[in-house]
């Protein structure tokens, strides 16, 4: 049996807001109950399990999501519609801006949580310019 990713759970002070926010800029349907959890599912059989905490730090993870063309440009306007700040790069030293690595498309913004979230069109290493 291949080792696969089958899902990760997402530290969130609110479970609903946190997977309302991702799948609407992500694209993606409505979050359902499973337990504690409400899980976003992705569409190679991968979901990410929204887990409420009561506390006021959470530890900031990194989310990266592999789309089209199409579909950055569908997230890329939902991120601009909501005024959200974006970089080119994971320092966020390059704002309002997107990389071209690999001969592709790549940005990286934030949830209401302090995750940071990235979208890119091409695997890292997949070649381009």
């Amino acid at each position: 049996m291949a080792v696969q990713l089958n899902h990760t759970i997402v530290w969130v002070r609110d479970q609903k807001a946190s997977a309302d926010f991702f799948t609407s800029i992500l694209g993606l349907p409505e979050a359902t109950r499973f337990g504690p959890f409400r899980v976003v599912e992705m569409d190679n059989n991968v979901s990410l399990d929204f887990y409420e905490v009561d506390r006021e730090e959470i530890g900031a993870q990194h989310y990266a999501f592999l789309i089209t063309e199409p579909e950055f440009d569908e997230i890329f306007d939902r991120i601009r519609e909501r005024s959200l700040d974006y970089w080119a790069d994971p320092g966020r030293t390059r704002a309002d801006a997107i990389n071209r690595n690999d001969g592709g498309r790549g940005l990286y913004f934030q949830d209401p949580n302090g995750h940071l979230l990235e979208i890119i069109t091409r695997p890292y290493g997949s070649g381009g310019d």
